[in-house]
């Protein structure tokens, strides 16, 4: 999916984000897209998420296919040039850890101000264009669901349940979602997309990647 954000004042893209390379399949891409990973003083290999760890790093597809290629190709060890040890749940690690990523991130849109939950709010955005990202739950109804429209030149994520975009904004669900444009809502969009990729194939994985 390409960032280049730059309605509402968005961000246009990583310019000082170098590029990296997947150890599993070879394509070089923004280090937003991949999932970073260090060996730690005892040989574990420790998801990286947020891309602050110490230590030399390496760098994989934030794909569950190119994951489960690295754990069972033994990549991490060659690229280190070490021998190291993988958690056995590393790829469905991976995932919770991108997922609370998310949750937290929309969790501070809340709370700035950039976000709102509920038909009838997001609704109301939509329609004063106020509203740069649209999030629906994927087990939401899709007749529901299909009442709101993604915003002109906006995104769109449905890659989050109704309780787990339901924890983001204090709630036991939530099937509606809006963000406002900024770079909070980039983030926010970065981590979802890294989340779709690590999940099999739940969601309406076309329509978020098609905005």
């Amino acid at each position: 999916m390409g960032l280049n954000m730059s309605r509402g004042g968005a961000s246009k893209g990583h310019k000082d984000d170098p590029d990296r390379k997947c150890i599993a399949t070879g394509e070089v891409q923004p280090k937003y897209g991949l999932i970073r990973f260090v060996a730690g003083p005892d040989g574990q290999i420790v998801p990286d998420i947020l891309g602050k760890l110490p230590g030399r790093g390496v760098y994989v597809a934030a794909d569950r296919a190119a994951l489960d290629m690295a754990v069972g190709k033994k990549l991490f060890a060659r690229s280190l040039k070490q021998q190291v040890q993988l958690p056995e749940d590393l790829v469905d690690m991976v995932e919770q850890l991108v997922l609370r990523r998310v949750v937290d991130l929309i969790s501070m849109a809340r709370k700035s101000g950039v976000s709102v939950a509920g038909y009838e709010k997001v609704k109301d955005w939509l329609a004063k264009e106020e509203a740069w990202v649209l999030i629906q739950a994927v087990d939401g109804s899709g007749r529901g669901k299909s009442k709101l429209s993604t915003p002109h030149f906006g995104k769109y994520i449905g890659c989050l349940t109704a309780d787990e975009l339901g924890m983001a904004f204090g709630r036991q669900t939530v099937i509606h979602a809006a963000l406002a444009s900024g770079g909070l809502s980039v983030r926010v969009v970065e981590e979802a997309q890294r989340l779709l990729g690590l999940r099999k194939t739940e969601g309406d994985k076309g329509r978020q990647e098609g905005n």
